[in-house]
């Protein structure tokens, strides 16, 4: 059994966290850290976990905890480990984008690796920090890592993707207020999202000399959770040889399926799996790639990434069913 420590706790992706951590079966919560919310109960914020834990949010940090969670704003994380030390055998796992790109990895004594399991997993069982993947990045990564891998990224990627309005987090904004979320769709950071830094990098380590770009535009949906991604390249193989190659990719994947019917975001949300289905149009082929932002995107993924650091099952406290209805 492993104690954990959360710190931010009050977002969603802590939230999501808590959930998942109170039926792990090799997990215990030590702290959820909260200043603003200090002495009140994690369902006071957390209301769906009425019931189900009586934690309280805490000022006090216990800096022996095995496993810690930064679920931070963007920028937050360096500042916090800057002012406050772990044991040398505190893992740490970071949401935020603080340490993706590889000119952040190494901070202070701190090496920290890309978690994306489907690409990196035998690093990450070796790993002390981890530098957990956005929630974007993950989708699109997933769409394209097999091409990359037999060096088929020769084109550009034209990707149009959909993201819940949780992507945005629990601070209010113009964009996340009910009335301006609801019957409505826009567009947001066209061609230049943060997460194509870590989705680039990440293809390189497949296909060093890609020369593709990947022509990105995000939008926002009216729904709560849940990405929904297309891409599109150009492929002269068949349909059969891209199944093929996405299937063998994927063979030992412990989330990550290959659907030969039409997906939508119902058969993802509330679990850590991605789906891809497979399309071709004359010379291109279209991916689609769904998952649950909060999850397979975030916490789920976090969760993933330390049941592999930890030597347990994968797939310990994530065996979760969608709500299909």
């Amino acid at each position: 059994m492993i104690n954990v420590g959360i710190i931010g706790g009050a977002g969603y992706t802590a939230g999501e966290l808590i959930r998942l951590l109170l039926h792990h079966k090799n997990a215990t919560i030590d702290f959820v850290y909260s200043t603003s919310n200090a002495g009140n109960s994690v369902s006071s914020v957390h209301q769906d976990l009425i019931g189900s834990t009586d934690l309280k949010f805490s000022d006090a940090i216990n800096p022996k905890v095995d496993v810690l969670f930064l679920c931070l704003g963007h920028g937050n994380s360096k500042s916090f480990l800057e002012t406050n030390s772990f044991s040398e055998r505190t893992k740490i796992i970071d949401l935020s984008n603080d340490f993706r790109l590889e000119n952040d990895r190494i901070f202070q004594d701190k090496t920290f690796v890309y978690g994306l399991p489907e690409l990196q997993k035998e690093a990450i069982k070796r790993a002390n920090y981890i530098a957990n993947p956005g929630c974007f990045a993950t989708a699109i990564q997933l769409a394209l890592l097999p091409l990359a891998e037999k060096q088929l990224l020769e084109s550009d990627v034209h990707v149009n993707a959909v993201t819940g309005s949780t992507g945005a987090g629990t601070m209010l904004s113009n964009t996340t207020h009910f009335t301006w979320r609801d019957n409505n769709f826009s567009s947001y950071k066209l061609f230049d999202h943060q997460h194509l830094g870590e989705i680039n990098e990440t293809l390189k380590q497949l296909q060093s000399d890609v020369a593709s770009e990947i022509l990105l535009i995000p939008n926002r949906g009216n729904f709560s959770r849940g990405i929904f991604a297309t891409a599109y390249t150009n492929f002269s193989g068949s349909l059969d040889e891209a199944k093929l190659i996405y299937r063998n990719f994927y063979k030992d994947a412990a989330f990550t399926f290959i659907s030969d019917g039409d997906i939508h975001l119902k058969q993802v949300v509330n679990t850590n799996k991605c789906l891809l289905h497979l399309h071709k149009h004359n010379d291109l082929l279209l991916i689609t790639s769904i998952i649950d932002n909060l999850l397979k995107g975030a916490s789920g993924q976090a969760i993933q990434n330390m049941n592999l650091m930890f030597g347990f099952e994968e797939t310990e406290g994530l065996k979760l069913k969608a709500n299909f209805f």
